[in-house]
């Protein structure tokens, strides 16, 4: 966040717009004010990309645990526990996945900075507002512009190509869940490749898997590579968006050294602040609070993000 002598530097450089402007107030607020019933969804070519891989790799991980280590197994009750264990772990983080990439993140409506707006507000003599030079919008406090959704988010803490998405006060539950649970599944499947080795080398290759030796040996290893990435990846991203929650900090602001000039809801008030009421289970449930959305009627213009 900008210190507050260039945000002032903003004001007054790039004025409130006015009526004469090319900007519709009314279709804009029209706009934004069913942006709550729609999907929200950023079309970036490296960010779809970098999602549909993630979906990839988790669903590969998967065959590999289910097809290659479980079914060939003797061990009945083995293969059922820890094929249920594995696939409920998969699901969570693919459901955390789709929270964090489909949920709005806490954009700012973009071109409210009208001069209209800016009366029904009743400012008190003095008070300054900020304007986001870019998009044109009233920017709250602890608001950053991204350059790649266009738009500005209340407490962005980062962008992430591998949820397509910012990373903001709305979606950062999903995306700790995400971390979590994509972490303890890494952990989960290089348990069970380190076991199906032991049982292979111990009895005989041909009839510990279904598939030839070779290929087996092949599945084994790029998943193994595939966990260690994804479980020192998602851990540290674990770790640091925990610390940001109970130090109420997001990454942004930490990096720049930010004082803060709010209130901070630290440890367990940040956790309730950004999960939802008291400690619970339902903390760890990426579905909770889920509604269908409506389709669209019509193609939605003016920025990277539309509704689906």
């Amino acid at each position: 966040m900008p210190s507050s002598g260039h945000r002032l530097r903003d004001v007054e450089h790039h004025p409130l717009l006015t009526e004469s402007d090319n900007y519709d107030s009314s279709s804009s607020s029209s706009s934004e004010a069913d942006v709550a019933d729609r999907v929200w969804f950023i079309r970036d070519g490296c960010g779809m990309i970098c999602a549909v891989v993630t979906w990839l790799l988790v669903v590969y991980a998967d065959f590999v645990v289910t097809f290659v280590m479980l079914l060939p197994s003797k061990d009945f009750w083995y293969s059922v526990v820890n094929g249920v264990v594995f696939n409920c772990l998969a699901v969570l983080a693919l459901s955390s996945h789709l929270r964090t990439m489909l949920t709005d993140p806490g954009a700012v409506p973009k071109g409210n900075a009208t001069k209209e707006y800016m009366e029904s507000l009743q400012l008190k003599p003095g008070e300054v507002i900020y304007k986001c030079p870019k998009c044109c919008c009233v920017k709250p406090e602890r608001a950053h512009h991204c350059s790649i959704c266009k738009r500005c988010i209340r407490k962005m803490d980062h962008h992430c190509p591998w949820v397509n998405n910012c990373v903001g006060e709305k979606n950062q539950r999903f995306f700790v869940l995400f971390t979590m649970y994509i972490a303890l599944a890494s952990v989960h499947a290089l348990v069970l490749c380190g076991l199906q080795f032991v049982a292979c080398v111990r009895g005989q290759w041909n009839e510990c898997s279904d598939f030839s030796p070779p290929v087996t040996v092949i599945l084994l290893i790029f998943l193994c590579l595939e966990g260690l990435l994804f479980f020192t990846f998602t851990a540290v991203m674990f770790g640091t968006q925990i610390h940001s929650i109970c130090n109420d900090e997001t990454e942004i602001e930490r990096l720049k050294s930010e004082k803060p000039t709010w209130e901070r809801r630290l440890r367990w008030e940040g956790m309730k602040s950004v999960f939802g009421g008291p400690p619970s289970l339902l903390w760890m449930n990426p579905c909770v609070g889920f509604r269908f959305r409506r389709l669209p009627t019509r193609p939605r213009k003016g920025g990277p993000e539309f509704s689906v």
